[in-house]
């Protein structure tokens, strides 16, 4: 059987990201080799610093490099709300919207049992004993998937006996879309979400 060629191998390796195949991750490797390969030098050793490195925060779980993430050193945030989100990129999406001053919680993936991810993997105990101090509200920042339903309806039912307010939140029409356009779940989640207007 042939060897592999280091240039297969690389290709090989570039696919394992998510939307990157076989051609894409060729399209990668040749344009460092001929254009940037002081550029590849760089990404090369950022990526094995970034693994090395890049653990997660001992108190909400995102991605950090200290024992606790920037967010959770940050005392001037709303230490009564606790955000609960799947990823670390539900949280910079949020950071970046500047709609959010609390606290986080990354659960890192969704209830799935065939997947092997079961309420240990998405440290629901950790998030009870965190809800336990002075957390006031909850708010679940979950997607609206079959499993993002079931790990939501799970850690609620989890959060019962605490003290807490537990909030979800809104899903529905995107800001400047249209009616004709959306799809019958995204609409009844918006119908069944649906807000008062007060009428002066």
């Amino acid at each position: 059987m042939k060897q592999q060629s280091l240039i297969d191998e690389v290709i090989d390796a570039f696919r394992c990201l998510p939307g990157v195949g076989p051609k894409s991750a060729q399209r990668m490797l040749l344009y460092l080799l001929e254009r940037d390969r002081e550029g590849g030098r760089n990404l090369g050793r950022l990526l094995i610093s970034a693994v090395e490195k890049i653990g997660h925060c001992s108190s909400c779980r995102n991605f950090s490099e200290a024992e606790e993430c920037e967010i959770c050193q940050d005392r001037r945030r709303d230490p009564d709300t606790l955000c609960v989100v799947e990823t670390s990129a539900d949280v910079m999406a949020i950071e970046q919207s500047g709609s959010f001053r609390g606290y986080y919680f990354v659960l890192m993936g969704t209830l799935s049992p065939i997947d092997g991810r079961g309420p240990d993997e998405i440290g629901v105990d950790h998030l009870v004993k965190r809800c336990s101090t002075n957390v006031k509200e909850v708010i679940l920042a979950i997607s609206s998937t079959v499993e993002g339903e079931a790990t939501a309806h799970y850690i609620s039912e989890a959060l019962q006996t605490l003290p807490v307010s537990i909030s979800r939140i809104a899903q529905g029409i995107p800001l400047g879309g249209e009616l004709e356009y959306v799809d019958g779940g995204t609409l009844t989640h918006a119908i069944e979400g649906r807000k008062r207007l007060r009428v002066e």
